[in-house]
């Protein structure tokens, strides 16, 4: 679905933000990009609907060469949800926010109202759409960014740093959505400095650092890699550095999750027990 060849992008700063980078991210899969400030995630995401171009190299998605596409043309297939979603916003009420790019794309009026009521609703925001979007709480304005997104249906769903300002409970309901649009077979990459939020999601993930991929596999391995994850100014989650701690008395160090750790935990304390009693 998306395929970076050998690109670099260099701002009109001066800055180098991606220096040969070369990744393939398959139709349907789940992706976490990561890495330290800097690192050039966000760079990497704005190169997703072309907002960027790359100063070398090339950019497919969908088998088209983003070079030869406008943004308008490669939004219908990437929507991106940026970092600072009041950024999205300048209309009066929820429901014209999500209605405005439906109508810009062209959909009949129809069509709009019908995705408008569905968007609202898989984001538990039909109660709210008569409310001023700038009225909102952090956690809700994430989700009226992503319906505005979801509402015109693109394959690929890119989320910049998506957990920040958000509570537990808030990040609890994202995940399980970006499960659920994961399950119905869109590509979902997600930029973020949230490790546990990562090991939850159990995605594949890609690290970063100074413009490169240092890194490409699944979470379990990657989180699990002291030393890796230090280098990119990441710290391992808690769970794999509690696991990796206790790893000389049998338990999984490859263990991210806490409903793994349960698990793991329960099942060497049943063997311990088994074996105690023989």
């Amino acid at each position: 679905m998306i395929r970076f060849d050998n690109v670099t992008y260099v701002y009109p700063t001066g800055v180098k933000a991606l220096n040969g980078v070369s990744v393939e991210i398959g139709r349907g899969e789940l992706v976490a990009l990561m890495g330290e400030n800097g690192a050039g995630k966000t760079t990497f995401i704005k190169h997703l609907n072309g907002l960027l171009k790359p100063t070398n190299g090339k950019v497919y998605v969908d088998g088209k060469d983003t070079r030869t596409l406008s943004v308008a043309q490669l939004s219908r297939v990437v929507g991106i949800v940026f970092q600072n979603a009041d950024d999205m916003f300048f209309l009066p009420t929820i429901e014209e926010e999500v209605a405005f790019s439906l109508r810009n794309l062209g959909f009949s009026e129809e069509v709009v109202q019908k995705r408008v009521d569905w968007a609202l609703k898989f984001m538990e925001l039909e109660e709210y759409r008569k409310r001023s979007p700038f009225l909102l709480s952090g956690g809700e304005k994430k989700r009226l960014a992503l319906a505005i997104i979801l509402a015109w249906n693109p394959q690929v769903i890119a989320m910049d740093e998506p957990t920040v300002g958000q509570d537990s409970a808030q990040k609890e309901k994202l995940k399980e959505m970006i499960k659920q649009l994961n399950l119905q077979g869109r590509t979902v990459i997600i930029s973020t400095h949230d490790v546990e939020f990562v090991a939850e999601l159990r995605s594949r993930v890609i690290l970063m650092s100074k413009g490169r991929i240092v890194a490409d596999g699944r979470a379990e391995t990657i989180l699990t890699d002291g030393e890796l994850l230090s280098s990119c100014s990441i710290l391992m989650p808690q769970v794999a550095a509690t696991m990796s701690r206790l790893a000389d008395l049998g338990f999984n160090a490859k263990v991210i999750s806490v409903d793994e750790a349960v698990r793991n935990i329960v099942e060497v304390l049943r063997r311990f027990e088994h074996t105690r009693g023989a």
